[in-house]
C-alpha cells in the first residue's frame, strides 16, 4: 500500500508542551512540498509516550484533516496495552487515517506468542490496515521473523517496520513472508541498502529535516539505481548519526527549531538538546544543506 520516503513526523510543541498546531501544519506542508510518500502521526518519534490518549487521538484526526488525503497519513497506535491500542486504533480508523503503525508492547516483554496474540486481537478488533513496527532497542522485545511470518497471513496487517538494522532480518522476513506484507526500514544508517535489497521504503527520523533528499534516495533505489542512491544518501550520513546523539526526538526537534521549523517544545521526561551537540547536529544539517 505504500513506498518510498515516509516520515515519522515528530509533534511540534510550544515550550510549555501544548501541541504547536501553526508549525505541525507547516511541517505537513514541508512534506508535501518535497516529495515525502506518507507521514506516520504519532509515531514513537511523535512523542506518543507522553501524550495522554485524548491529546494523541486529536493529533491524529488533526494531521488527518489537515493532509486533506494529499498523501497518506498512517497513525501510531501502539501500546503495551492490547486494549489502549484497540482504542488507539479505533480513534485513528475513525479520524480517517490510511493505516496504523503499532510499536511492540514496551516494558513488559511479552513472549513471542504473546505478540501474535496481541496483534491478532487488534487486526480483529478493527479493520483498519496495520503495519507492525519492531524496535528492540527501545521496546526491551525483538518480534522474530518467524512470529512476523504467523501474523503476516492475518488480512488487514499489510506490513512491518524492521528497526534492528540488521540488514539479514530483511531477507529472512521476505524468504518466510513473501509478498504477504511489505518490509520498510525504521532505521536510517541502513535504509538505503534496505530498498536496494527488497526493501519497499524508509519510515525516518532524518525526512524530518532533509525530506527531498530521502525521497530522492528512496526514488533511486526503489528503482534499482544504487550509484544515485548511495551518493545521495553519503549526504545525509552524518544526519543519520547525529539525529541520534541523544535519545531521538531530541536531536531532532533541535535540529528543526534551528532550521527555523518549530519551537524548542518537548514534554518531560525528554528534554531539549544538551548544549555540547549543538555543533555537532549543526555540522551533520550543514554537511546536508540545509543550513
Amino acid at each position: 500500500m505504500f513506498q518510498g520516503s515516509m516520515v515519522a513526523l515528530v509533534t511540534p510543541m510550544h515550550e510549555n508542551g501544548d501541541v504547536d498546531h501553526a508549525s505541525l501544519e507547516k511541517l505537513i506542508d514541508f512534506h508535501i512540498e518535497n516529495g515525502t510518500s506518507a507521514i506516520v502521526s504519532m509515531g514513537t518519534t511523535g512523542e506518543s509516550a507522553t501524550l495522554d490518549t485524548k491529546q494523541h487521538c486529536a493529533v491524529i484526526r488533526y494531521t488527518v484533516e489537515y493532509v486533506n488525503k494529499r498523501l497518506p497519513v498512517i497513525a501510531g497506535t501502539g501500546a503495551n496495552s492490547t486494549t489502549e491500542a484497540i482504542e488507539l486504533t479505533r480513534c485513528a480508523q475513525d479520524a480517517g487515517a490510511d493505516a496504523c503503525l503499532l510499536v511492540t508492547p514496551y516494558y513488559n516483554k511479552p513472549t513471542q506468542h504473546g505478540l501474535i496474540r496481541h496483534h491478532q486481537v487488534i487486526a480483529d478488533a478493527v479493520a483498519i490496515p496495520q503495519i507492525l513496527y519492531n524496535v528492540p532497542g527501545r521496546t526491551a522485545v525483538d518480534m522474530l521473523p518467524e512470529t512476523i511470518a504467523a501474523l503476516a497471513d492475518v488480512p488487514n496487517i499489510i506490513g512491518v517496520k524492521e528497526a534492528t538494522g540488521d540488514l539479514s532480518r530483511l531477507a529472512t522476513i521476505l524468504q518466510l513472508c513473501g509478498d504477504k506484507l511489505d518490509v520498510y526500514s525504521g532505521d536510517d544508517a541502513t535504509g538505503t541498502d534496505f530498498l536496494l535489497q527488497g526493501g519497499k521504503g524508509v519510515i525516518s527520523v532524518t525526512n524530518n529535516v532533509a525530506p527531498k533528499a530521502m525521497a530522492e534516495m528512496c526514488k533511486a533505489a526503489l528503482a534499482g539505481d544504487a550509484k544515485k542512491a548511495h551518493e545521495i544518501n553519503s549526504t545525509l550520513s552524518l544526519l543519520h548519526e547525529r539525529l541520534f546523539i541523544e535519545s531521538s526526538p531530541i536531536p531532532v526537534k533541535w535540529a528543526l527549531a534551528e532550521m527555523g521549523m518549530i519551537e524548542l517544545g518537548i514534554r518531560l521526561p525528554l528534554t531539549v538538546l544538551s548544549e555540547q551537540y549543538h555543533e555537532p547536529v549543526r555540522e551533520a544539517l550543514r554537511q546536508a544543506g540545509l543550513l
